[in-house]
């Protein structure tokens, strides 16, 4: 009693501060929440030194240093699978919960997708459950990212949550987890590993030592978790999932049941009639230091792996190499490690990407140079140690850029965007360039289709803002279609413009209302070719859409 009562003071006291600042999102479902008078980061760290054991002051694990030969495990190997290490210290509490059974019967009757998700589990699952031991939390933790994402380290939700762990962009700020052009920590194996684990076990001391409260909390958000609570209303029952979930939202109803069913199963799944792989009990990678920037083709080429299999490992790098300012670090298939170790020393920082020295030509800015060697306007002005964006004709810079044609890099997110894509669907397909002002909301009633559809058709989130100049690919009936190109002749005049200093297809697109897709067909150019001033473009504007 003393316990529960502990438990709703302490709800009620922050509870009024969640509801004013608390935001709300999603993991895959339904998003994680945080109170932010504190960064979470700086509560958990604060909270660590206070009163956790010493062994979580250390978050990173074991890294290996480019001049080092030592290889080393995060933890001795026992002769023993991964599964039945995990099944040793399980110890969520079960329940006879027919929430749990329903949960169980649809994974008997999908075997396929429990195979699946557990060879795809292997190149992460051995690094989760060292890192659940050596902070010494629940084994079962180690199944949640198959609730979350099924293991796919790719995962994107609706929610903009994403990655093994599903966490959402505003989660991650707070968790301290860097996210930019080149790089997104929550992808990332050891970063959103230990991101995912600092949450829960803030949540889990908010909680009072309820690990399934806590679950719910990671799924809900900590606000959603602090009203059911409050709902239930009563202290003649005890303060716990069971009791609160008829006042939590419905995804997180089944999101500990779905948890606890697939922890049945891998506890005994001789009882369930289930096959699951034999994983062994053993590090699938090494975390080696770069000491800077590296090209992923050419990191694989020193491996003597793939590309693919690097990105696999190292998920959360977006583009070819990994991102200039850090992590400086690989995660490379233990098999291989020692021989790229070995390769690796053979080159200098600046050798492990390629350099190429470009000339300013006339019309050139720094952004299209940059877009042009798939790098930043910030990487170019920080090698070449300039102030401003400002250039001259005729001068050099130093790029850094993939030794590789864009196909090479498998699973950056351009290839996978464009894998997305090219997928076919039902309707007929055409391409929309986004133009100023434009969202994913006003594009779908354009072409009367869904926003949902629209953003995963093009591998986004409803949410995401858009770029001006991005293309999407659209879905549409050929009415829909039909509807939107059909534009009284009346309107429409021909106009040629001389192209100014400064100009991209882009402003010239957002001045006169065209697209640039537009542009290139009416002109025969391409997008690899630049403006010159003085160049004459020809246009057909709507003259309905030209007022200011």
């Amino acid at each position: 009693m003393k316990r529960l009562l502990s438990l709703r003071k302490c709800c009620l006291f922050w509870y009024i501060h969640v509801l004013l600042a608390t935001w709300l999102g999603g993991c895959q479902f339904g998003g994680q929440n945080i109170t932010p008078d504190l960064p979470l980061r700086e509560k958990i760290q604060t909270k660590n030194l206070e009163t956790l054991p010493p062994y979580q002051a250390t978050p990173e694990p074991v890294t290996v240093q480019k001049k080092d030969d030592t290889l080393v495990t995060p933890r001795a190997e026992t002769e023993f699978d991964l599964l039945e290490r995990l099944r040793q210290e399980f110890s969520l509490p079960q329940s006879k919960s027919t929430a749990i059974q329903q949960e169980i019967d649809w994974y008997i009757s999908h075997p396929d997708y429990l195979n699946r998700v557990f060879v795809r589990a292997e190149r992460y699952l051995f690094h989760i459950a060292a890192e659940l031991e050596r902070r010494k939390m629940p084994s079962d933790l180690a199944l949640l990212p198959i609730v979350e994402s099924a293991y796919d380290p790719f995962a994107y939700s609706h929610g903009r949550a994403a990655g093994l762990w599903q966490i959402i962009p505003g989660t991650a700020n707070q968790l301290g987890l860097k996210q930019n052009w080149w790089y997104d920590a929550r992808r990332d194996v050891v970063d959103s590993t230990r991101g995912a684990l600092d949450y829960l076990q803030y949540l889990h001391e908010l909680f009072q030592g309820d690990w399934l409260l806590a679950i719910a909390g990671y799924n809900a958000g900590e606000g959603n978790v602090a009203r059911a609570i409050r709902r239930t209303g009563t202290i003649n029952e005890p303060t716990n999932f069971w009791s609160i979930r008829p006042h939590l939202p419905s995804e997180t109803r089944k999101y500990v049941p779905r948890l606890l069913a697939i922890q049945r199963l891998v506890a005994n799944p001789e009882k369930y009639g289930v096959t699951l792989p034999s994983i062994q009990n053993e590090a699938h990678f090494e975390v080696i230091e770069m000491g800077g920037q590296i090209d992923i083709a050419m990191a694989a080429d020193l491996a003597g792996t793939t590309t693919d299999q690097l990105y696999l490992l190292n998920p959360g790098i977006n583009r070819w190499a990994t991102d200039p300012s850090g992590p400086h670090r690989l995660l490379i298939p233990k098999r291989n490690a020692r021989s790229f170790l070995s390769s690796l020393r053979k080159l200098g920082e600046r050798d492990q990407v390629k350099w190429t020295r470009h000339k300013i030509t006339t019309g050139e800015t720094l952004s299209n140079i940059a877009l042009r060697y798939k790098t930043t306007t910030d990487v170019i002005k920080e090698v070449n140690s300039l102030k401003s964006d400002l250039i001259r004709i005729d001068e050099h810079l130093m790029i850094p850029h993939a030794v590789r044609a864009p196909s090479a890099y498998t699973q950056s997110v351009e290839a996978r965007i464009k894998r997305k894509q090219d997928q076919p669907r039902n309707g007929q397909q055409k391409t929309h360039v986004v133009q100023l002002g434009e969202s994913l909301w006003t594009i779908s009633r354009s072409y009367e289709i869904k926003v949902r559809d629209l953003a995963t058709w093009n591998a986004m989130a409803p949410g995401d803002v858009l770029r001006t100049g991005k293309r999407l690919i659209i879905w549409a009936k050929p009415s829909s279609l039909a509807q939107k190109l059909a534009t009284p002749s009346e309107h429409i005049r021909r106009l040629t413009y001389e192209v100014r200093a400064g100009d991209s297809l882009s402003k010239i697109g957002n001045r006169f209302r065209v697209t640039v897709t537009e542009l290139l067909k009416w002109n025969k150019i391409s997008t690899d070719q630049y403006l010159q001033p003085g160049q004459e473009l020809v246009i057909y504007v709507d003259v309905t859409k030209q007022s200011s």
